[in-house]
């Protein structure tokens, strides 16, 4: 990691973040007590929750918080300028694993390149995941649970004097599986993605997206529509690149998003253990792909354990 962790303001928000969490809780909990009595409870609380967090734990102001800005639940500013935009579901409605958070996170994408906005967070009081948006994909920024028993210190990434930083994760959203079962009350808003009009899948089944409200310049398809990867186009989508590597553009791809989409399709191919650290004897392809990371100094962020 970089010399973060020796900013003042850094310190400074940490010692907040500690001294103010395990109240957070408290207050966390009686807000879910709906929850408990009834089953199921309000979005609206899953709101009051992140504006606990944002202003009690870190150190956002309630005037920095904007509601429902041209669809986004919450939008939070400094002097005017957009930093980070805000998806929020009920209290329990978004699951621990990919197939449950893409729906939402296309969502809070297209709301943010409409704002221009670059960082992007979903949450649904349970859990918080943070992207920057770049090279045509995402860069994950945080992801905690917000019942931890101890203070996430990775939350300084969404403070004031974090946000604007370039983010280097050392736990990334990778982790994740992609399999598990997806609730049922996903809300008709997110089930109404846009889909590419050839394909019929959305914007996170594709390596390479442009404008996320524009399926046009969505590129590379290599998961299925209930996001599962996709084992016959994931080849297909790197030897798209491979075969033409040093062009101009691959498949309407700018050149200088290259590297982020292998890396993207390498850590697809990682999951269902097809790099050649993990089977020896897997398809050229993935050889080739090995070949060319490493070529650019991005192996290891494919190879290295979590």
């Amino acid at each position: 990691m970089g010399n973060y962790r020796e900013l003042a303001s850094y310190q400074h928000c940490l010692e907040r973040i500690q001294a103010n969490w395990h109240p957070y809780q408290k207050k966390r909990n009686m807000r879910l007590e709906q929850q408990q009595r009834y089953g199921v409870t309000a979005e609206k609380v899953a709101e009051n929750i992140l504006e606990d967090l944002f202003t009690d734990v870190l150190d956002w102001t309630l005037a920095d918080i904007n509601y429902q800005v041209d669809y986004a639940d919450m939008l939070l500013t400094k002097l005017g300028i957009k930093y980070l935009l805000v998806e929020v579901k009920r209290p329990g409605l978004l699951a621990w694993h990919r197939r449950a958070i893409e729906p939402t996170l296309d969502q809070a994408r297209r709301y943010a390149s409409e704002q221009k906005v670059r960082s992007i967070a979903i949450s649904d009081g349970e859990m918080l995941y943070a992207v920057d948006m770049a090279h045509g994909g995402f860069h994950d920024r945080i992801f905690a649970s917000l019942a931890s028993p101890e203070p996430p210190e990775i939350l300084w990434w969404l403070s004031v004097h974090g946000i604007y930083r370039e983010c280097e994760v050392e736990d990334p959203i990778w982790q994740l599986p992609d399999q598990g079962p997806v609730e049922s009350g996903i809300d008709q808003e997110t089930q109404a993605q846009l889909l590419h009009h050839k394909y019929k899948i959305p914007a996170c089944c594709f390596a390479y997206v442009g404008d996320p409200n524009d399926p046009a310049t969505w590129k590379l398809p290599y998961r299925l529509a209930d996001n599962s990867l996709d084992v016959q186009r994931l080849p297909k989508a790197i030897q798209a690149i491979l075969s033409n590597y040093r062009g101009a553009k691959v498949s309407s791809v700018p050149e200088r998003d290259i590297p982020d989409v292998l890396v993207r399709l390498a850590h697809a191919a990682a999951s269902l253990g097809r790099m050649p650290h993990q089977s020896p004897s897997t398809a050229e392809i993935y050889v080739q792909l090995a070949s060319v990371l490493e070529q650019l100094g991005r192996l290891e962020e494919v190879t290295r354990e979590p």
